[in-house]
């Protein structure tokens, strides 16, 4: 309270005068503020905001409320985050009032459009020192703009995107590639560390850039991994048999694990929306092109899941590519593989 009383003092000097000495001790104590507020993330000392409770963010959701953080929580649709008010979390009915109770906020949405928007709304009421943290695979250039935009009101800005699907999320094993400030993402460990690993990729829009990095790598193996399965179907393999035995050698993959089986079973269901990985392989090329390179493999995949929107299939999983290679073999690998 003693320091809070100071701070005040400071500031209402800092409006009356324009010494320069005072501005700057006016800045060293916000800093130090700033960093105060960092320094002490934990259950009993902080808010934490989530923006966007769908397959991904409900399961990170449901680690951080485990956890004992107080949660308050938006999503268009209310009945995605009904299972988190069930658990205790507070709904917020705009991305600006989740930002008025918390002290961190989470959003992981669909486009760079809704980033934007959501973004706006949290700074708007963000308090002097709260850090924004967006999750969603977005435009590096959008995630420097978030982060200039947070430092011009007196809060940090991560942009933090994740590898690992639904069952990562739920295992709390995810990939988070994390770029901004270190000392920020640094603080932000008794939170990421919930729902998975952080690599720190660089400054502002570095973690973006890294995810994009890995839906290329991504795009690439799946359709490895279809046409495998198509030429092994085609031979009269069991495909359950081969896809054990490949699993073991230099053709297994994570893409390999989560999705193998579920191919087999025509389990489509989404663990991530091909409407959600044609955005992103969107956001690669327009990449590219800005960096003058041509990757052939990311715009082949890039096509192949556009055909599944044009079939009306971008509701399904990014698995569903086997659809796609389906038709243009006219095959089906069928629910009897071994056929």
């Amino acid at each position: 309270m003693r320091f809070s009383r100071l701070l005040n003092s400071l500031f209402l000097l800092r409006k009356h005068t324009v010494t320069s000495p005072l501005t700057r001790l006016f800045s060293l104590f916000q800093n130090h503020a700033m960093s105060t507020t960092t320094e002490q993330i934990a259950p009993s000392t902080t808010r934490v905001g989530w923006i966007g409770t769908g397959v991904m963010g409900r399961s990170m959701c449901a680690h951080i409320l485990k956890a004992g953080y107080k949660l308050t929580v938006f999503n268009r649709t209310i009945s995605k985050a009904q299972s988190l008010i069930d658990q205790g979390a507070h709904l917020a009915n705009s991305p600006a009032e989740v930002a008025s109770e918390s002290d961190v906020v989470f959003t992981i949405v669909g486009f760079p459009s809704d980033v934007k928007s959501v973004t706006d709304g949290v700074l708007s009421l963000l308090r002097p020192g709260g850090i924004l943290v967006d999750m969603t695979t977005s435009d590096p250039t959008l995630a420097v703009e978030i982060e200039t935009a947070a430092a011009a009101k007196s809060c940090s800005a991560v942009d933090a995107p994740v590898s690992g699907g639904d069952r990562g999320a739920r295992n709390a094993a995810l990939s988070i590639f994390a770029g901004g400030d270190h000392a920020v993402v640094t603080s932000l460990s008794p939170l990421l560390s919930l729902l998975g690993k952080t690599y720190y990729m660089g400054g502002p829009g570095k973690g973006q850039y890294a995810k994009l990095a890995n839906q290329i790598t991504i795009a690439s193996t799946m359709v490895g991994l279809v046409e495998g399965m198509i030429y092994a179907h085609k031979a009269k393999l069991d495909l359950s048999l081969f896809l054990e035995a490949i699993s073991k050698g230099a053709a297994g993959s994570k893409s390999l694990e989560l999705y193998g089986e579920r191919i087999l079973k025509r389990d489509l269901e989404a663990g991530f929306y091909v409407d959600h990985f044609v955005k992103d392989l969107g956001i690669c090329l327009k990449e590219c092109e800005k960096m003058g390179i041509c990757l052939p493999g990311l715009g082949l995949a890039h096509q192949l899941y556009l055909s599944l929107k044009a079939h009306g299939e971008g509701g399904l999983g990014t698995q569903a590519l086997v659809l796609a290679l389906e038709r243009l073999n006219n095959l089906s690998l069928g629910l009897d593989s071994s056929s």
